[in-house]
């Protein structure tokens, strides 16, 4: 694969185990100094695309590159520029919390000592405790801890933010605001949506291997359907007949349905003319969408 600013660069990725396909062919960029939300189901394929991009995982064919290298066979060096969180955090029982974040700092070069001691403070972590003694959720501040008070230049996020209190997903949503603004790149998956939303320049949405869909969120979005929830005077069924119009659902005075982007003016013109008591619209979250690509996989199945 040619090299390009790209820090992650995927193309036509392909990873079998056995007869079963993991990743059929799947698609993923990411830029410098963005951070990119990856999204799919249990089962979709990230965990086993971070784990080749990590070095962790051979391929079976199609291109990887990450920070300008193929993973496979590079991981040592490549580690030194990256930091990785999983979702799942098991380390060594027998170090305490402090000790396991000063040895994976030491792998990536040093740490920044007014930063660990910032963001163990920030994140309300015993460092003195043994790692074994450590409840989910304290096992992921570790290595939050470790990968945000480490400099290097990409961040591979898997779930971190598993286990942790609503109150530390906003400590952890303001340190990747940080880290953008220093120009650190960052892939994030997560199954918290309203996360992505607040955090991410752009995203790819994976199903049973393949990128059903990538690129940024206003974008996407504008591609989706927006949901209108009216009560009106007069009779509202014949909106099913407009081109564009899903969904419908009439209960007493109150109708919902979604439109397609391309046939809004066409519904507001109808609107206008059933005497309107209450309209309230939005576009479509990222939610919805997310819900909505595997909604449809699992309809085209039945």
């Amino acid at each position: 694969m040619e090299k390009t600013e790209n820090v992650i660069e995927i193309k036509n990725l392909t990873k079998d185990f056995g007869k079963f396909r993991a990743l059929n062919k799947l698609n993923l960029e990411v830029k410098k100094g963005e951070v990119h939300g990856f999204l799919g189901p249990n089962g979709s394929g990230k965990s086993t695309t971070i784990r080749i991009l990590l070095g962790l995982l051979k391929k079976s064919s199609g291109d990887v590159c990450i920070l300008g290298s193929e993973p496979w066979g590079n991981s040592v060096e490549l580690h030194k520029r990256l930091a990785y969180v999983p979702g799942d955090v098991n380390l060594w029982s027998n170090l305490t919390g402090g000790e396991a974040i000063d040895l994976l700092a030491d792998l990536r070069g040093g740490i920044d000592e007014a930063k660990r001691k910032e963001l163990i403070d920030k994140f309300s972590l015993d460092p003195k405790k043994k790692f074994r003694t450590y409840s989910k959720g304290n096992r992921q501040k570790v290595a939050l801890i470790a990968a945000l008070a480490s400099d290097v230049e990409l961040y591979i996020l898997d779930e971190p933010t598993s286990g942790l209190d609503p109150l530390l997903e906003v400590v952890f949503q303001n340190y990747i605001k940080e880290l953008k603004e220093a120009g650190k790149t960052v892939l994030l998956s997560s199954h918290i949506l309203a996360e992505v939303e607040s955090l991410c320049d752009r995203v790819t949405i994976i199903r049973e291997g393949s990128t059903v869909e990538s690129g940024e969120l206003s974008n996407i979005q504008k591609l989706h359907r927006t949901k209108f929830t009216i009560e009106a005077k007069k009779a509202t069924t014949g909106l099913s007949k407009i081109k564009g119009v899903h969904n419908l659902k009439v209960k007493d005075q109150t109708t919902t349905f979604d439109v397609e982007p391309e046939h809004l003016q066409t519904v507001m013109n109808s609107l206008a003319k059933l005497e309107l008591k209450q309209i309230t619209s939005h576009p479509p979250q990222l939610e919805e969408l997310f819900l909505q690509y595997y909604q449809d996989n699992n309809s085209k199945r039945s």
